[in-house]
């Protein structure tokens, strides 16, 4: 849990842009990330994340941003899709997530959203939260819905702008990939100067792979570490936020996403 060991760290440089000076989706100006962390007994493994953007700190109404969305073969929901596609646009912070606790979420997140702007749903638009979830389940007793309004409230105050907590957090602590653990991850690149100096950075939440097919900097690492394999099936998914300071229209925005799912593809 935490700011753990990086694949930097170990010499395992990833890509040839150079990351943003803290490798996390916060090197985007105007871009936090805060969790909530549901640990308790044997059963209890869950959590939230919030990802608040500057314009979604209160005042008369929200900023709204543009947005785009891409679900490459998903069977996972996520709230406010439509709303994405069809308006080009977002102007709450998303939140990730288990799977039976989406709803729950979303309710908070609505509770919020009317304390920071009174004028929603009277005098001004209503806005639909950004939600996704990941299925929990293997490690976490998903059907006790144990993430509370408290604990959305929790991850929005805990948002800022510094180093981004990985791994065993958040919406990722009940969370395992390739057969080992896994949970949340982030990272950024930039842009050199001739190219605008703009960062991308990303965050992710999955519970996804086979060991076998587990591939880091090209290296098929899942071959070659064969011991303590689950015997379960796995059909995961995985959710990617992406987040940029270049002026892109929502259609690019879009394609910026799609990108997301060739990232995850190279990983196996």
């Amino acid at each position: 849990m935490g700011r753990g060991i990086r694949a930097r760290d170990l010499g395992i440089n990833l890509g040839s842009l150079p990351p943003g000076p803290l490798n996390a989706i916060t090197d985007v100006p105007g871009v936090r990330v805060g969790h909530r962390t549901l640990i308790e007994g044997r059963e209890i493994r869950t959590g939230v994340t919030a990802i608040v953007f500057d314009g979604c700190r209160g005042g008369a109404l929200p900023d709204r941003l543009f947005a785009g969305v891409h679900v490459f073969s998903g069977a996972g929901e996520l709230a406010g899709h439509i709303l994405i596609a069809e308006w080009g646009f977002i102007e709450s912070p998303i939140l990730l997530t288990n799977t039976l606790n989406l709803d729950d979420v979303r309710a908070a997140a609505l509770r919020y959203l009317g304390e920071c702007y009174p004028a929603l749903g009277l005098t001004a638009d209503p806005i639909g939260p950004i939600v996704a979830e990941c299925d929990d389940s293997y490690l976490n007793d998903m059907r006790g819905r144990h993430v509370r309004e408290e604990d959305v409230r929790q991850a929005l105050a805990a948002a800022n702008a510094g180093p981004v907590d990985e791994g065993n957090v958040g919406a990722g602590t009940g969370m395992y990939s390739f057969d080992f653990k896994s949970g949340i991850g982030t990272a950024s690149r930039q842009l050199p100067a001739q190219q605008g100096n703009y960062r991308v950075g990303c965050l992710l939440v999955t519970n996804m792979g086979e060991r076998r097919r587990l591939t880091i900097a090209g290296v098929p690492v899942g071959e070659e570490i064969t011991d303590l394999l689950t015997t379960d099936v796995v059909e995961g998914s995985g959710v990617v936020v992406v987040a940029t300071d270049a002026p892109m229209l929502p259609h690019q925005l879009g394609q910026l996403a799609r990108r997301a799912a060739i990232g995850l593809g190279r990983v196996g």
